[in-house]
């Protein structure tokens, strides 16, 4: 068989953790739908440090079929590690992400393609019919989603599914740690990406067990306000901070001129009847100038990282070329070499 990977176009990247009992029936379908698609692909198998089966049947699955690479990690990362330690071994223009559940339908891959085609830069999977728990499945996800939906300014109904597709050069652009997978699209939003949504059906899982708890539920909620931030400050990290700083040492400024007021004109010791308020508003001062301080400190970080440093620790007035001392070429070259040193 030649090899395919080099005129791939179409990475199929998948994530696995103890699913031994789904890996061939996943590898069976995709194969299946990308043959009667026509196009190019690869699959990329992620082993997130699984202690069942589930490796040995992916280093089967790439022996007999060339087009399968398989990514063992040495421990249980998660998600978004698995998710981008695939993305990193990805050779095609286009990326479609998907669970080793079986909950995603291989046969909605064609859909995705089409819309990529279409000139979107990610679409979205939207679980529009879930049969999932009600209390602790739906109900999470539905408040979780609208309120990723409002915070993040990206339109779209189902954040939480890995089914997805990308275009590679996009997703190079993405930082992703925590459970930043599903905020991909908001992430993108940034850069201006274009982002649609297709429905894909959500079905029950046919082996093993979930892996899904609540605990998730509040790493999502942290994450999201991570993703807030970044969003709106992640290039001016002092308009956050310096705010804030800035209401601080108001607050702190207020309580002490009132207190000196109340001091001067009516002669009221203050230490000893206010002494607890006019500790709070040192606080508050000393709070607010630190705020500005570590907001001053994050806009340094941005600009060292906008601007990378290939500095020197010195600044040339001047180079004078010493070529018309008929010197040989070597040594003109040294001399050169040395005043631009020196």
């Amino acid at each position: 068989m030649p090899d395919l990977k080099t005129s791939a176009t179409v990475s199929i990247v998948v994530p696995f953790h103890n699913e031994e009992g789904n890996v061939t029936e996943l590898y069976s379908r995709l194969y299946a739908v990308m043959e009667k698609t026509g196009w190019g692909y690869e699959f990329i198998f992620v082993d997130d440090g699984s202690t069942d089966l589930t490796y040995k049947l992916l280093k089967e699955l790439a022996v007999i079929d060339q087009r399968v690479s398989v990514v063992r990690l040495r421990r249980n990362f998660g998600q978004t590690a698995a998710l981008a330690a695939g993305f990193a071994h990805c050779k095609c223009e286009y990326v479609i992400a998907m669970d080793g559940d079986l909950q995603h339908d291989p046969g909605e891959i064609p859909v995705f393609l089409e819309k990529l085609e279409e000139g979107y830069e990610i679409v979205s999977g939207w679980r529009s019919h879930r049969i999932d728990n009600l209390w602790l499945r739906r109900i999470p996800s539905r408040c979780a989603n609208w309120l990723m939906a409002k915070l993040s300014g990206v339109n779209i109904h189902d954040f939480g599914t890995t089914f997805k597709a990308y275009r590679r050069d996009l997703l190079s652009q993405l930082p992703l740690y925590g459970e930043m997978h599903r905020f991909i699209p908001a992430l993108a939003s940034w850069y201006g990406a274009s982002i649609c949504e297709v429905p894909i059906q959500n079905k029950n899982r046919e082996h093993g067990t979930s892996h899904y708890n609540l605990s998730r539920t509040f790493r999502v909620m942290f994450d999201l306000m991570t993703i807030r931030f970044l969003l709106r400050y992640m290039s001016r990290p002092l308009h956050f901070f310096g705010r804030l700083g800035v209401i601080n040492m108001s607050a702190g400024f207020g309580i002490a001129l009132w207190l000196l007021m109340w001091k001067v004109l009516l002669g009221t010791n203050v230490v000893q009847q206010h002494g607890l308020l006019l500790i709070f508003a040192a606080i508050l001062i000393l709070v607010g100038l630190q705020l500005v301080a570590l907001g001053l400190l994050g806009d340094l970080q941005v600009w060292q990282y906008f601007n990378p440093s290939a500095r020197k620790p010195y600044s040339v007035s001047e180079v004078v070329e010493v070529e018309a001392l008929g010197r040989p070429d070597i040594e003109r070259a040294e001399i050169r070499r040395m005043a631009a040193e020196g």
